[in-house]
C-alpha cells in the first residue's frame, strides 16, 4: 500500500537529486512554487493531502526521470527497498481483449506479460496496462500506464477497466450499477455512454493508479 510519507518522501528525494528545494522542483516543472511545500501536505483540519498525478507527471518530464526511477524513490522512502516494491505484470491495453491474458475472475494469467516495478500492493493480482491511441483522451493519453486492482472495491464514480462476455475491454467511469444493469460514462466526451446488462460483464476492476 502506498503511504503519504512514501510519496512525499520520493518528491523530496527527487528534488535533492536535482539540486533543488521542493519549491525549486515545482518551479522547474512549471508549477506553482508552493505545490510541494510542507505546509501543503497536511490541511488545517489534519487531513492528509496528496500530490496530483498531473503534478508528478510534469516533474518527471521536466527532470527527465522515468516512472520506474520515481517508483524506486517511493520504495526507498518506505524503508526496506527489498520489500517496498514488487514487479507488476504489464501488457498493452489493445492486447487485453485477446484470449489467454486473464482468467474468468479478471486476474492476469498466461504468458506474454512484461513487468514493471511498483510499490508493493495488498492485491497480489494487480496488473498494469499501457494505453494506446486517443480514445481515452483527455484522461489517459497514448503511452500512459494504469494500474488495476481486481481486489479493490468498485463504487459509483470510480474509473474502471471492464471486460464484456464478447471479449471487449474498455476503460470507463462507473456511472451507475443496479442488480441488472451497468452504466458507464466514457472518459473521452466524443464517445457515447454505454449501458450493458450485468450478464454481459465478465469482470470489472478499479483503476488505482495512473502515470499521466
Amino acid at each position: 500500500m502506498l503511504s503519504h510519507q512514501q510519496i512525499w518522501g520520493a518528491i523530496d528525494a527527487l528534488a535533492q537529486r536535482q539540486g533543488q528545494s521542493p519549491s525549486g522542483l515545482a518551479r522547474m516543472a512549471g508549477l506553482d512554487a508552493t505545490t510541494f511545500n510542507k505546509s501543503k501536505r497536511v490541511a488545517a483540519s489534519g487531513k492528509l493531502r496528496w500530490p496530483s498525478t498531473e503534478s508528478i507527471a510534469k516533474v518527471l518530464q521536466s527532470a527527465g526521470i522515468a516512472l520506474d526511477d520515481f517508483l524506486m524513490l517511493v520504495a526507498r522512502a518506505g524503508g526496506d527497498t527489498r520489500t517496498a516494491f514488487r514487479l507488476v505484470p504489464l501488457i498493452g491495453f489493445a492486447q487485453a481483449g485477446a484470449q489467454g491474458f486473464f482468467d474468468d475472475a479478471g486476474f492476469p494469467a498466461g504468458t506474454g506479460w512484461e513487468e514493471i516495478p511498483f510499490p508493493d500492493l495488498t492485491d497480489e493480482n494487480a496488473y498494469a496496462l499501457e494505453i494506446s491511441g486517443d480514445s481515452m483522451l483527455p484522461v489517459y493519453r497514448n503511452g500512459d500506464l494504469i494500474v488495476v486492482s481486481p481486489a479493490a472495491q468498485v463504487r459509483k464514480g470510480d474509473r474502471v477497466v471492464a471486460k464484456t462476455t464478447d471479449g471487449e475491454v474498455m476503460a470507463k467511469v462507473l456511472a451507475r450499477q443496479t442488480a441488472r444493469r451497468v452504466e458507464f460514462k466514457s472518459l473521452n466526451p466524443e464517445f457515447e455512454e454505454r449501458a450493458l446488462e450485468l450478464s454481459q460483464i465478465a469482470w470489472m476492476s478499479r483503476i488505482i493508479w495512473a502515470s499521466q
